[in-house]
C-alpha cells in the first residue's frame, strides 16, 4: 500500500519562508513525475509546481521566482521551498506523484495547511 505523507506547513508572516516535504512509502517500484497543488477556500485546486523523474521542473506563473521544487529520488521525497510568501499563497497544499507499483497511478497526500498572515 502506497502513502504520501506531507509535512512542513504552518503559519508564517508575509515575506517569510516555509519548506514543505512529501515522502512516499510502500511497495514502490519507481516514481515518475511529482508535484505540488494547492486549494484556497472557495477556489479550485491548482498546480503550483511539478518535477519530472529527471529533475525537469515547471511552475505556475504566480509562484515563479519565489518557489522551488526539488526531489530526492533515494528517499522518494519531493520538496517545495517557498520564499517571499504572500497572503494569497494561503491554501491547503497537496503533493501528488505518479507511482509505479504493479501498475502506474496517481497518488495524493492528505494536504498540509499553509497560512500567510501578519
Amino acid at each position: 500500500q502506497v502513502q504520501l505523507v506531507e509535512s512542513g506547513g504552518g503559519l508564517v508572516q508575509p515575506g517569510g519562508s516555509l519548506r514543505l516535504s512529501c515522502a512516499a512509502s510502500g511497495s514502490i517500484f519507481s516514481i515518475n513525475a511529482m508535484g505540488w497543488y494547492r486549494q484556497a477556500p472557495g477556489k479550485e485546486r491548482e498546480l503550483v509546481a511539478g518535477i519530472s523523474s529527471g529533475g525537469r521542473s515547471n511552475y505556475a506563473d504566480a509562484v515563479k521566482g519565489r518557489f522551488t521544487i526539488s526531489r530526492d529520488n533515494a528517499k522518494n521525497t519531493v520538496y517545495l521551498q517557498m520564499n517571499s510568501l504572500k497572503p494569497e499563497d494561503t491554501a491547503v497544499y497537496y503533493c501528488n506523484a505518479d507511482i509505479v507499483t504493479y501498475g502506474s497511478r496517481i497518488y495524493w497526500g492528505q494536504g498540509t495547511q499553509v497560512t500567510v498572515s501578519s
